[in-house]
């Protein structure tokens, strides 16, 4: 049975001490996949951005808040996994300054410098060692198919499950799973659980051998 690193749910990125930003991701689909893992008796290592779910019992979860550290608890317990699991929606901005203290009204507006954040599935994939997999996840608004197969090749994923906003912090879902030629090779639609135990069926099949 295979070691599974799964990322899930969101990052924030502090703007001031009360104020940041982040995304609706819920941890939900990190959640199930997990489930659907330990289902077929793989071991799971869950490193989570601040989500109000609990993940099943059993596994090893890393919390953390920004994406910086996300990527770093990432790149600590990696190298011990099979695989990567990338379903987290870590932020993908952070302001270039943090205030130190609250960001007051003043009447006037208010001009953020943003700047990128690390990618995390990226890094990991251009530190695996053979025999390693990493399945990304792509949520796309136009163009999707096309942009996830982008993502895929230029993370050297070796397959991305593509979703849409619809997903976020919702309990249903609808993805494609493609590999690397562009293929969908599957399509699953319904429950986050019911999904996630096909996606890890795909990747079982696979990655897996």
């Amino acid at each position: 049975m295979a070691r599974i690193l799964i990322t899930s749910g969101p990052t924030r990125e502090y703007l001031d001490p009360v104020r940041y930003l982040t995304n609706a991701s819920s941890g939900r689909m990190g959640c199930s996949l997990a489930q659907a893992a330990l289902d077929r008796g793989h071991q799971v290592v869950i490193v989570s951005g601040p989500v109000s779910i609990d993940y099943p019992a059993g596994i090893e979860v890393h919390s953390v808040i920004t994406t910086e550290e996300m990527l770093e608890a990432c790149r600590r317990v990696f190298p011990a996994c099979d695989g990567l699991i990338g379903v987290a929606a870590p932020c993908d901005y952070r302001s270039r300054q943090v205030a130190t203290d609250k960001i007051h009204k003043t009447g006037q507006p208010l001009v953020l410098e943003l700047i990128e954040t690390p990618d995390i599935v990226a890094t990991l994939a251009s530190e695996k060692r053979p025999g390693q997999w990493i399945v990304g996840f792509a949520l796309e608004t136009e163009d999707a198919h096309f942009r996830a197969v982008t993502k895929l090749q230029k993370k050297k994923c070796d397959l991305v499950v593509l979703n849409g906003p619809q997903a976020m912090h919702a309990r249903e879902t609808q993805v494609e799973i493609i590999n690397p030629a562009g293929e969908v090779v599957a399509n699953l639609t319904g429950m986050k659980e019911e999904v996630s135990q096909g996606i890890v069926a795909v990747i079982a099949e696979r990655l897996m051998g």
